[in-house]
Parts: structure tokens; sequence; C-alpha cells
């Protein structure tokens, strides 16, 4: 699989200055958490979630979690295990198609190897599991009934926390809290692929919604907690993990109060007006925005429920031609001594130990998400991704 693999080679050609890599799921595991991008989210009660899977392998969805946890009722938990066993047998029986990375999210620790002896031969093609409302005490009989699914069935499988407990969220409990959680992934490290943040969890514990002319960031209370969670769990000095960024609830907006978030003249220059309208329409200048900020703030894909905001998330991770040029330049060989230098589009300064670990995240970046063409921006990436 492949970002934009969904596109026409002529097409991707013409967009990007190095096309997006190749990866399986065997692939290595600092690859994987940096490919996962839009993970799109789908109860796993779905009576067509075979077809869904696949529609969405061919739309560009390259990671799914299939959920038996908040997305379902408390009764219909035992036929979404049903459901799970069924389709993962259909999705078997279909050589040659292009799957996601397929993860379930579960409720309990005891599902998990039960759900990997169901599953039997099937288990091939599912990636791992994602553990709700992750701290050190509930987190650790998940990652050890992981380790023993993986023993019994022979097949490599991966977690992802989700970090959502109220005791992650209050001050008074969330640097030993945040301190657990880093003992426990640490630990098992080799079977954590990234760490999920669940900020409508967050921001349940004090009855916010953040509306669609709002970020994650606009809401204080869940912005401090990201901003401590990537301080403790995603260092680059080796220590640190992969962490995704928030959902987005909206895909429509009937009313706005705020103006649109997105300028006219990215769009006027590529004469795509009609699709910055499409876009705010369905609420993607904030999503766009809050994409951005992910970013800015050291978190790498999101948390998806809706089909349409995976191209966003995508076009976004792609890296500019501009962030290439500086990242290959700080990490040249004979840079290793460090010095400032002009960047090569003479507008900015390149210093080269500071910004050593930016360059080396942007060029994994680069490796599975490609980088565009000189002439090339976000917006030329999310026309062709929609087929405009």
């Amino acid at each position: 699989m492949r970002h934009f693999g969904h596109i026409a080679p002529a097409v991707r050609k013409r967009l990007f200055y190095r096309e997006p890599g190749e990866f399986t799921p065997a692939s290595p595991a600092r690859l994987l958490s940096a490919a996962l991008g839009a993970t799109l989210y789908s109860p796993a009660t779905r009576p067509r979630l075979a077809d869904d899977v696949v529609k969405q392998g061919a739309r560009g969805v390259v990671s799914m979690v299939l959920c038996l946890e908040d997305s379902i009722g408390d009764a219909d938990v035992t036929a979404g295990e049903e459901n799970l066993v069924h389709q993962f047998a259909d999705l078997a029986g279909r050589p040659g198609a292009d799957l996601p990375l397929l993860f379930i999210r579960v409720r309990t620790p005891e599902q998990i190897p039960d759900l990997v002896r169901r599953l039997g031969p099937s288990v091939r093609l599912l990636s791992g599991f994602v553990l709700p409302k992750f701290t050190a005490e509930r987190g650790l009989p998940f990652l050890e009934a992981l380790t023993t699914a993986e023993s019994e069935s022979g097949h490599r499988l991966y977690a992802m926390p989700v970090l959502e407990s109220p005791e992650l969220l209050y001050r008074e409990t969330r640097v030993e809290t945040l301190e657990g959680i880093f003992r426990a992934v640490d630990k098992y490290r080799d079977r954590v692929l990234a760490l999920r943040l669940g900020v409508t969890d967050f921001c349940s514990s004090y009855g916010l919604r953040r509306g669609p002319d709002m970020t994650a960031y606009d809401i204080q209370v869940v912005a401090s907690v990201i901003s401590d969670v990537v301080n403790m769990l995603a260092r680059a000095d080796g220590t640190g993990f992969t962490v995704t960024g928030p959902v987005w609830e909206y895909f429509r907006v009937q009313e706005r109060m705020f103006k649109p978030l997105l300028r006219q003249s990215p769009f006027l220059e590529v004469q795509a007006v009609p699709l910055r309208q499409k876009l705010i329409e369905h609420a993607m200048d904030g999503l766009l925005r809050e994409i951005s900020l992910d970013r800015a703030n050291g978190l790498l894909g999101k948390t998806c429920i809706h089909p349409s905001h995976v191209l966003p998330v995508h076009a976004l991770s792609v890296v500019s031609h501009e962030e290439f040029s500086d990242a290959q330049d700080i990490l040249r060989p004979e840079r290793g001594g460090g010095g400032v230098l002009r960047s090569a589009y003479t507008n900015k300064m390149n210093e080269v130990k500071p910004h050593r670990a930016w360059a080396e995240r942007t060029l994994l970046r680069a490796e599975v998400f490609g980088v565009a063409n000189e002439d090339i921006g976000f917006v030329e990436l999310l026309a062709a991704g929609l087929g405009e």
C-alpha cells in the first residue's frame, strides 16, 4: 500500500517531486507509525463491514479501527464480536484486495486473546488492537493480553493505547498518570505502534464540546493536556512515541458564527474556488486548521470518523519541496559539526544541531507521504484526490 496510491500514476508524477513510498503490514514499526495517516473508525457491527474496508482501501485509506467500544451499545458487543469474525473471514477470501492496516478497538483485555483465537487463519489480516482509557494500572493487563495472543497465534500484533482518562486530564493527577503511562508503554515499546488522544472524552469530563469554528487547541483545558502528553511521551531523544491527533467531529455545518478559516488566494491561483466553497460547507476549513496545529505541536496522523476527513489529513501530511530541501541540507554529512546556513529558498536560517531532529522526522514523513513538486500546494493535492 501507499499514500495517494488511488490516484493515477500520471497525476502522481505531476504532483510529487518524490512519490510516497510503498509499505506493508510487515514494514518496520517506525515506518508504520509515521504512515498511519488518517485512521478511519468504523463500528464493528456494520453488516457490510468487509465491503466498507475494501471500498475505503481503494479510496486511499491506509489504516482503520473496527470499534467494539464507545461506537456501539453495551448490548451489541457480542454481536459485534461475531460480526468481526465473519467479516474477517470474508476479507480473507478476497485475495488481491488492497486492504488498509486493520485494528480492533476492544473494551476488556480478555477480548484480545479470545478474538485472536476466534479469527483463526484470518488473523493474518489484523495489525493489532486499540486499547481504551489507557493508564498504567488499566493498560498493563491489555498489553499482557496482547503479548499472550501474539505468542499463541504466532502473528505480530501492535497496540495503540488511547489516552483519554480523567486522571490524565485532572491537573493534580496528570504528571503521575503520564509517568505511569510512560513506564507501561516503555516496557512494551516494541509492541506500541502509536499513542492516540481521546479528546472527546477529555471534553466530556467538563461538559464541553468544541464547535466547528473551534479547534482542540482553542479549548484550553484540552490544549494543556496535549501539551503535556507531547512533553512527556513524544520527545525526540529516542524515548518518545508517535502521538496522533484528536478526532474532528463535524462533516457538515448548517450555520457559522465566524468567518471561514481558508484564504481565497491559494484556490484562486489554481482555479479551484468551488473546492474552497465545498470545504467550507463541510466544516473542512476548521479541520484543515486543526491538522496544521496538530503537526505544529508534534502530532502525526489523526483519528477520523468520516471518510471525507481522510484526504485533508493526507494532503497536509505531504512534505513540501521547501521542507524537504531544508531537511536535506541540515542532514548533509558535512554539517555534522553544526553551524548555521541560509536555506536554499533564501527565506530562513537552518541551524544544524537544533533543527536536526525536525529534519529527521521530516524525511521519515517524506518517505511515506512523499514530497510535493515545487509548485504544488495542499489545494492541488486535495483537488487531485477528489478528482477535481
